[in-house]
């Protein structure tokens, strides 16, 4: 143990413990920047520096560890005084147009900025600005970037991407891509944890919302919205809702006040994907000599667009099975049509998602099947949802609960655990003893693939035969999985891969909470609403029973194929 001094107050810390953590011991908040706990702790904002007595320099509390009999102070004349002056010098570099930022009110710069009475700036605002492709999902401002180096760290040493790195020298030093080459060439999974590590606005999501706004003010065209799991776990945070005020049902209202002529439910097409997939899993493996193994899954356009880039030789291990946003855009403009009728010609299809990565795979042309345009016409993220939920005006706080709409609104709970790590692959273990069997297992048979890891791994025996899965979240880890299996290390049946860490709940579309990882949280709300969802298998869910037995036939029928599967080979990724 150190014991030591920060502002008069006598504290004892663990030995190599920070400066900074060791004054949140006693309730002192050091302000800081650009610091990541056990991410980024290069000390390069200067924000978070304090007065050591005996020690000319200044020095950063994020990344100097305490000393026995340090006295140290974080609000002196002299750190009040450099502390603002680096913030000021900070904002001469930054585009501080806040009204028109997407953070406003969400922004850490601005708040200390605030906090430290900055109203104004001494020094010349010499703010950089750069070209950049808005058409794609993934938007950089130059003029907002505040060289924190957490993009290119969270890019690095969380996912393994090395997609961002610096530029220049000097004042000249900024951010950019990799090699400078434009951004549709980085091989970008477009994960978006850049984003939500980002401080400030110099990263964002193409924002959608005008082409909504379009759809919605046209008499002549039917908007129909589906929600994904992970969505319900977190949209009330950009709102200011707590987790017990912030339910689907208050969700489902929300979204008719914006104008939605039918609200329907993400999990419906993830019991689908689990039938499809499922059904996928157990013809490989009754027949595993004509096939490579193993069969990876393949709901996450963030880990397509990996394996596409990295390690195209796997993409034949990948399930053929759309993910449950295409699922539904597909059926909603043929059987779903039908069903209520309405002119597909007319419907506009839309997502909401935990995800960046979905933006782009609504755009690809090979899942595309239903025959009138696009399958899934738009996706909004989470933080769209929010800010069209402000713009409106509309109290949700206040919302009355709502149920989705008749019988596309219906899912079970191993659909909705979709939204967690973890939940593809157990959602899938419940219906392929089913399908196997001809009975249900326990609900919670396969629940040691849960849990917060990043790379998890389980064998379950289904009537005596072993079956090895595992269970992957997050690029970084993603990798060293298949190197394993490149190394013959590791041997499976069965892999789940999600591009974000802790699944979709922690998808790089979700509000955004400085300085907090929210995954597990969310993942567990989801797993509590497993538990008293009926039913909780997907193959008792009665609208996806009634579309194979009215439209689809039977799970991997030749019109289950044409819609609800494709050819990942033919994908195009830029």
């Amino acid at each position: 143990m150190v014991r030591l001094t920060i502002n008069d107050q006598m504290v004892t810390v663990p030995e190599g413990m920070t400066i900074l953590e060791a004054a949140r011991k006693v309730g002192i908040e050091i302000p800081h920047l650009c610091f990541l706990k056990g991410i980024n702790d290069i000390g390069a904002c200067r924000v978070c520096i304090v007065e050591m007595q005996g020690m000319d320099k200044l020095i950063t509390a994020c990344n100097t560890p305490v000393e026995e009999g340090m006295i140290l102070y974080t609000n002196s004349p002299r750190v009040r005084a450099t502390r603002k002056t680096n913030v000021q010098l900070i904002l001469s570099d930054h585009d501080g147009k806040c009204a028109t930022c997407v953070r406003s009110g969400n922004c850490l710069l601005q708040s200390l900025a605030n906090d430290l009475g900055v109203l104004e700036l001494p020094y010349e605002e010499i703010a950089e600005h750069n070209r950049w492709d808005r058409n794609f999902p993934l938007i950089r401002e130059a003029s907002k970037c505040i060289k924190c180096m957490r993009c290119i760290q969270i890019c690095d040493r969380i996912q393994d991407m090395q997609v961002w790195n610096v530029s220049g020298s000097g004042f000249r030093t900024t951010v950019d891509v990799t090699g400078n080459v434009p951004i549709k060439e980085a091989s970008c999974a477009l994960c978006g944890q850049c984003i939500t590590h980002c401080p400030v606005g110099a990263l964002r999501e193409r924002d959608d919302v005008d082409r909504l706004f379009e759809a919605l003010a046209d008499p002549e065209t039917v908007t129909m919205v589906q929600v994904a799991p992970a969505v319900r776990t977190a949209w009330g945070e950009g709102l200011g809702l707590s987790r017990e005020e912030s339910t689907t049902g208050k969700l489902i209202s929300a979204l008719r006040q914006v104008g939605f002529d039918y609200v329907f439910d993400t999990v419906y097409s993830a019991d689908l994907t689990i039938m499809e997939e499922g059904s996928e899993f157990l013809k490989r493996f009754q027949d595993r000599d004509s096939y490579n193994w193993p069969m990876f899954t393949s709901c996450c356009p963030g880990w397509l667009r990996f394996v596409k880039s990295q390690y195209p030789h796997l993409v034949s291990n990948l399930s053929t099975a759309k993910s449950p946003q295409q699922m539904f855009g597909a059926v909603a403009k043929t059987y779903m049509a039908q069903k209520i009728g309405v002119d597909p010609e007319k419907i506009f299809c839309v997502s909401i998602m935990p995800c960046v990565s979905k933006k782009f795979e609504c755009d690809v042309k090979q899942v595309n099947d239903s025959g009138y345009g696009k399958d899934v016409d738009l996706v909004l993220t989470t933080r769209e949802l929010d800010r069209l939920v402000r713009a409106d005006r509309i109290k949700a706080e206040a919302l009355e609960e709502e149920a989705f709409d008749k019988f596309f609104g219906e899912g079970s709970g191993a659909g909705l655990i979709f939204g967690s790590s973890g939940g593809v692959m157990e959602a899938a273990l419940r219906s392929a003893y089913f399908l196997l069997t001809k009975k249900n297992p326990k609900p919670d048979a396969f629940k040691r693939i849960r849990g917060e890891e990043g790379w998890r791994s389980a064998t379950f025996e289904i009537e005596g035969v072993p079956i090895n899965v595992a269970v992957v979240s997050g690029l970084g880890n993603t990798r060293k999985l298949l190197e394993a299996l490149k190394r013959g290390e590791v041997c499976y049946d069965f892999v789940e891969i999600m591009a974000c860490p802790g699944g979709c709940a922690g998808g790089g579309g979700q509000p955004i909470q400085e300085g907090m990882e929210l995954a597990p949280e969310r993942g567990t709300i989801l797993y509590g609403m497993d538990r008293v969802a009926q039913p909780r298998f997907s193959h008792e869910n009665n609208a996806v029973l009634l579309t194979y037995e009215e439209f689809l036939k039977e799970p991997m029928s030749e019109r289950a194929h044409e819609l609800l599967h494709t050819e990942l080979a033919e994908w195009e990724i830029e």
